[in-house]
């Protein structure tokens, strides 16, 4: 497996192809144990059919945590002249299960019809990794789009959020999460009736962390890699020249033919 760096011409791609390769592996492990057993959430999401002065977010967790109205590190965007809203915030969640959610829980009066259709943009969590040929599901959520659900609905999405370290070969390492996710959209009532919808993301992590390790390959390997592409390019010189022989010889064998 090889890493092309964004910005390496043609050249030095190929050269540190040769030179490099990635080690996957998966172990039981909190790998980022400097980050105080907290996670940063990035979370931008439209809502093109509530206004801003609604639209809230909410965070629990089974550490006791419950914060209505989160507005640390977030901003709201009003769309469609001021009849939408889109939510962009930057948090941190502890590593334990829980859930956050936007909803209109923290208005001072609440919507008697609070219209929930809406497209997430970005749900990322941990570091941004710009690295070439690492697939993975680090925002499994671009692009969901429910502009043509229930209004009124509720939605539950289920993440299950999978530590991921990446290691370059000098030794650095960066700390992300994918996640996988399902989801379901509902409109919920109690005994008192409708039940005030929302956006759910409800979260656990997983116990296995996945790692990615760039290394550098031996001399040897090196070697035996540019002798087996000289080796190829002159067997194929070698086959293109036969050809081109014999083509020549069989033309020059129906001119003497025609001659005669």
């Amino acid at each position: 497996c090889c890493f092309f760096p964004v910005e390496s011409s043609y050249v030095p791609e190929m050269h540190l192809c040769f030179l490099s390769s990635r080690v996957n592996e998966l172990y039981v492990d909190d790998p980022d144990k400097d980050s105080g057993g907290k996670i940063e959430v990035n979370l931008n999401i439209s809502l093109p059919n509530l206004h801003c002065e609604l639209v809230g977010l909410d965070i629990q967790d089974e550490m006791g945590r419950h914060e209505v109205g989160h507005i640390d590190n977030s901003m709201k965007i009003p769309l469609n002249n001021g009849d939408g809203c889109r939510f962009e915030g930057h948090f941190s969640i502890n590593k334990v299960p829980g859930n956050f959610h936007v909803s209109t829980h923290s208005a001072t009066a609440q919507p008697q019809n609070p219209d929930m259709t809406h497209v997430i943009h970005k749900l990322s969590f941990g570091d941004k990794l710009q690295v070439h040929n690492v697939h993975g599901a680090f925002n499994a959520l671009e692009g969901a789009d429910k502009l043509s659900s229930n209004p009124l609905a509720s939605h539950d999405y289920i993440l299950k959020i999978v530590p991921t370290v990446y290691e370059d070969m000098s030794g650095k390492q960066r700390y992300s999460y994918q996640y996988t996710v399902a989801n379901k959209e509902y409109v919920a009532y109690s005994h008192t009736g409708r039940i005030i919808p929302a956006i759910w993301f409800r979260y656990d992590l997983s116990p296995i962390t996945v790692k990615y390790t760039e290394k550098r390959q031996p001399l040897y390997r090196f070697i035996t890699s540019i002798c087996a592409i000289i080796g190829g390019t002159f067997t194929v010189a070698g086959i293109l020249d036969s050809c081109i022989f014999t083509a020549s010889e069989a033309w020059k064998k129906i001119q003497l033919g025609k001659m005669q």
